[in-house]
């Protein structure tokens, strides 16, 4: 039996806030009657959500009075809990599983550990970002992938002719592949320095075992569930995969004191402060991973030799240096949203753009990320944003912006 098959099977055994609700207005892929909704749209109803469209869904921005402020210093001292339902969980199955995914990433996955994870990209011909995914490795002919709900329709179509192709010309060689859609399944995220205690109470499993980037199937309160230590605030805390029916049951489990349900708002705020992407804000098809700075998901051995798509766009980028750079930028006086535009102090030309930007609730700073022409990337160098029609000081800072709290052993 094919492991990644297990994701199913084993499972069904016993400030802030304000620019985040223009962003998902932006990214909202469908009106509001023909949102979609997770497993538990009902749950963040009654739990006094403020529900918002973001990705063609319809997700949760915020709880009752807390506030996206307050949200995401709860996650940063405690612990908080994510439906990241939205997302998009895969199987990739068969002999070929490994060598397919070596085809349309970058990332060196046969070297990768059973049951461990990476974030890789999903590149086009030119080597643009399709889409960030991250990948769990269970066999080499076993893959859980995780994919962004806005890029949903441009991944599975792209996944089906890349995997048409592949099954009519290379399978003989390299295997045949069968990619299955998680449709429906619940994805929670428990999140922050206490994440590992609450949990551990839970189950009989030992937590200790499980160090970033790993996972494991875990019995949790009578239920086995694909459970991966990693996430998306740059806190320990773990990416619980569930079936549909029992999705609820398990969001109830994992939302008591000192839990707080935590929303949309202060999911952006933890991600940038630890300088995680956000795509369709900070990558898109015109960028690729040299630009991003994202070079270290392209498996060392590949840079020169891998067969994979986009390839001789990224060894360009790699030889010649790419012409703009993804940097963290500290900005004096206002926060630089997204699309404000960056000069450079000696001569005020503009050299980039800022794809996202807040204040910081854990540094008291205006942080931001974006990209600015090659050479104006190094850390310390002096910008200039023009907000509200005024330049402000600026000043290119590496990221992330707050150290990072993963448990490595």
């Amino acid at each position: 039996m094919l492991a990644a098959r297990t994701i199913c099977r084993a499972a069904r055994s016993p400030g802030v806030a304000r620019s985040y609700v223009l962003k998902t207005r932006a990214m909202a892929t469908a009106a509001a009657g023909q949102l979609r909704k997770t497993p538990l749209y009902d749950f963040h109803v009654e739990n006094g959500a403020k529900m918002v469209p973001f990705a063609g869904y319809s997700m949760p921005l915020a709880y009752g009075n807390v506030g996206a402020v307050a949200s995401h210093h709860h996650v940063r001292k405690s612990v908080g809990l994510f439906d990241v339902s939205h997302m998009v969980q895969h199987n990739f199955l068969g002999p070929g599983a490994t060598a397919f995914l070596e085809w349309v990433t970058p990332s060196s996955l046969s070297k990768l550990a059973q049951y461990t994870s990476t974030l890789s990209v999903i590149l086009n011909e030119k080597g643009g970002i399709i889409d960030d995914t991250v990948i769990t490795k269970h066999a080499d002919d076993a893959f859980y992938v995780v994919t962004n709900a806005g890029r949903r329709d441009r991944d599975l179509a792209w996944f089906k002719e890349r995997l048409e192709e592949w099954n009519s010309t290379k399978a003989a060689e390299a295997g045949k592949v069968e990619h299955e859609v998680l449709e429906d399944w619940g994805l929670l995220a428990l999140q922050g320095p206490e994440a590992a205690q609450y949990l551990q109470g839970l189950t009989s499993f030992d937590l200790r075992q499980l160090t970033f980037s790993k996972s494991a199937f875990v019995p949790l309160e009578g239920y086995n569930l694909h459970v991966a230590r990693g996430g998306y605030t740059g806190e320990d805390g773990f990416e619980i995969s569930i079936p549909p029916s029992k999705t609820v049951e398990v969001a109830h489990l994992l939302s008591k004191p000192p839990v707080q349900l935590t929303g949309l708002g202060s999911r952006d705020s933890l991600r940038l402060e630890a300088g995680m992407c956000l795509y369709g804000q900070d990558l898109d098809e015109t960028t690729t991973p040299i630009e991003a700075g994202l070079t270290w998901v392209i498996g060392k051995e590949r840079r020169e030799t891998g067969d994979f798509i986009g390839a001789e766009g990224v060894r360009k980028h790699l030889k010649d240096g790419p012409p703009r750079r993804r940097i963290g930028i500290v900005v004096e006086e206002v926060p630089a949203r997204q699309g404000v535009k960056i000069f450079s102090p000696s001569n005020q030309e503009q050299i980039g753009m800022v794809t996202s930007g807040i204040p910081s609730p854990t540094l008291g700073k205006n942080i931001a990320m974006g990209y600015v022409q090659s050479g104006h990337h190094k850390k310390g160098t002096e910008l200039l944003v023009e907000v509200r029609n005024k330049l402000r000081k600026a000043v290119a800072t590496p990221m992330p912006f707050v150290p990072t709290n993963y448990y490595r052993s």
